[in-house]
This record gives C-alpha cells, sequence and structure tokens, in this order.
C-alpha cells in the first residue's frame, strides 16, 4: 500500500487559489473605488469582475473535486493533469474576457469550453474507472 499523495490536484489547486485570490482584490478594489459595498451598484465594471469571481467560485470547486476523485482511485495522471491544465487555462481566459468585454469576447467562449472539456474529461474518466 502507497502513501495518499494528492500532488497534482495540490499543484492546480494552489495556481487556482492565487487566480481566485487575484479576482477577489480586483473586486474589493473596484467596490472601493466605485464606493459600493455591496453588489454591482450599476457600475458595468464592477458587474462584470464580480461576474469573474463569481463564475470562477461555481465552476473550480467542483472541477477540483472531479480532479481529487480520479487522482485518488486511479492512476490517470495525465488526465488529471490535462484536465486541470484546461480549467487553469479556462478560468484565465474567461475572466480576463469579462474583465475587458462588455459583450462575448473569443476568452469567454474558449474559457468556458476549456472549462466544459476539463469537466467532460474528468467525470468521463472517473465513471469509465467506476463502471469499466
Amino acid at each position: 500500500m502507497h502513501p495518499i499523495s494528492l500532488e497534482i490536484t495540490g499543484f492546480y489547486a494552489s495556481l487556482l487559489a492565487v487566480c481566485y485570490l487575484y479576482l477577489s482584490i480586483l473586486v474589493v478594489n473596484a467596490r472601493r473605488s466605485a464606493k459600493v459595498s455591496l453588489g454591482d451598484g450599476g457600475d458595468a465594471a464592477l458587474l462584470r469582475l464580480s461576474r469573474a469571481h463569481g463564475n470562477f467560485a461555481e465552476y473550480v470547486p467542483l472541477t477540483l473535486i472531479l480532479a481529487l476523485c480520479l487522482e485518488l482511485n486511479t492512476q490517470y495522471y495525465w488526465t488529471v493533469h490535462i484536465a486541470l491544465i484546461l480549467l487553469l487555462f479556462g478560468r484565465l481566459a474567461h475572466a480576463y474576457g469579462l474583465r475587458h468585454h462588455s459583450g462575448a469576447s473569443w476568452q469567454r467562449v474558449v474559457g468556458m469550453l476549456s472549462t466544459f472539456a476539463a469537466i467532460i474529461v474528468l467525470s468521463g474518466f472517473n465513471l469509465f474507472w467506476l463502471y469499466f
């Protein structure tokens, strides 16, 4: 029996945590500048930053749980790496697109597709491992 090691998920979770803190700081600074303590106060830039932060918080935890399950239960380590690289890239691209564009942008589209791909890959491999 080998000791439990979560080096892959731990590494990417740490990088994603730094991204989350950066997004949090952007929101706090934008709220201070706009003198808004709750919500967006009708400020379009603050709304975009808040949604980038919120969207990150909505997708990252589930995807990390899926990665954690795959890393713990299988030896599909390259799959975990690839999926979490997709997630990291996707979340960065999506946040950039939301921060810098008021409407649809290629960064948001690529970011969401990358995030969805990570979720699909991890879900698929977890289900495959469980049932086949």
